[in-house]
């Protein structure tokens, strides 16, 4: 296999990007103004779809889209500003995420005229919600592994299949699932895999939520008993599901997300210790975390550059999902050696580190887990 060329090339910030962001940020400071530096932190974990439809009537989500689409017709490194100053102020927007960043994309490449026409302008509005239907029991990482068959049918496919931690499928209008139209030969692993939209009304759909340690509720097993789906629902060709797949998941691995999950904690951590007096063993930690978030911010705005551009940077956004991972998970356990001796358990710091720590193990798994991540970097560089 001939190694990729990667590259993170610098795109210069877009015409009126400053005045953009003090919009975003003024309209933060208000909206936010109320939230505790622990509600900050469960960010793209909270769902509000008040909140939600707040940015669609200001014109920030579907920004990239066309105009007919509902969109805004504006760069990715505009939406990349209003994504980034969104988790950086800890905003409530798990309810709209996904539809925003990764299916309405999908649907615009992929999907027919009138799924674009009915689905897309209510993205855009704050008023429909998706999820994403890849993961499956005793599967992991591995999605040409699925399992979840849609066979077809003279009225369309009938689905049977399980889906597990699907973040937020009870609060989804709509999921993008990908299951297996037609067996594959064991060197053609990657074949007969296709996708659908999928109302998540249809009669067969179960939805069972998985709790976490902390009791919340954000992710579900969804199950298919014998579902009809109309031949509608078909999103692009038969067969061409991990074709589309890899294309979408160049939307969920390479944006601000993957490193600003932890940023809550990071501006604690700097409020409580760097003050006049900070230590130089402070100093040093604090000042080695910002150097590898500024690192991380380029080579995603890259990513976010080279999308406007027309490309298609699977291997750099995979590889910006699992350094941004590593750095996440870092930084809650830096944030406990430097303070567990002289922090009170009743600090704003002590609450925003407990529910960090308490999620950062699942940082390495959404969009792919490390191992998968890193297998697939290999193979992209030609050392496997």
């Amino acid at each position: 296999m001939a190694a990729a060329f990667l590259s993170f090339p610098n795109y210069p910030s877009p015409p009126g990007g400053e005045r953009l962001r003090e919009d975003v940020r003024s309209f933060l400071r208000r909206e936010l103004a109320q939230r505790t530096p622990l509600q900050r932190a469960q960010s793209w974990n909270g769902a509000d779809p008040s909140f939600s439809r707040k940015l669609g009537e200001r014109g920030w989500l579907g920004m990239t889209w066309p105009r007919r689409y509902g969109g805004g017709e504006r760069s990715y490194l505009e939406r990349y500003i209003v994504m980034e100053e969104l988790l950086a102020a800890g905003a409530p927007v798990a309810a709209h995420w996904f539809a925003d960043r990764q299916s309405g994309p999908t649907l615009l490449r992929f999907g027919s005229e009138t799924q674009r026409q009915s689905i897309l302008p209510r993205i855009a509005l704050g008023e429909c919600f998706f999820c994403v239907g890849m993961s499956e029991p005793d599967v992991g990482s591995d999605l040409a592994a699925v399992r979840t068959k849609a066979t077809r049918v003279d009225n369309g496919y009938r689905v049977s299949g399980t889906k597990l931690w699907t973040t937020n499928a009870h609060l989804a209008h709509f999921m993008i699932l990908l299951a297996r139209t037609s067996a594959s030969e064991k060197d053609q692993r990657h074949a007969g895999l296709s996708q659908f939209l999928v109302d998540m009304a249809a009669p067969g759909i179960q939805i069972r939520p998985v709790f976490i340690p902390s009791g919340e509720h954000h992710f579900n097993e969804v199950i298919f008993d014998d579902v009809l789906l109309p031949s509608t629902a078909l999103l692009g060709q038969e067969g061409d599901g991990w074709k589309q797949v890899m294309s979408e998941l160049a939307f969920e691995r390479s944006g601000p997300e993957r490193f600003l999950s932890s940023i809550t904690l990071m501006i604690e951590l700097v409020r409580v210790l760097c003050g006049a007096d900070v230590s130089e063993r402070a100093a040093l930690a604090i000042g080695r975390l910002c150097a590898h978030l500024i690192t991380l911010r380029r080579m995603s705005q890259s990513v976010a550059g080279s999308l406007q551009a027309g490309l298609d940077p699977v291997m750099e956004a995979v590889i910006v999902k699992d350094l941004g991972a590593v750095l996440e998970q870092e930084i809650p356990e830096i944030a406990r050696g430097l303070t567990h001796a002289t922090m009170s358990a009743e600090s704003e710091l002590a609450a925003v580190l407990a529910y960090t720590m308490l999620h950062a193990p699942s940082f390495s798994l959404r969009g792919g887990a490390r191992e998968i991540l890193r297998g697939i970097i290999a193979r992209g560089l030609g050392l496997r």
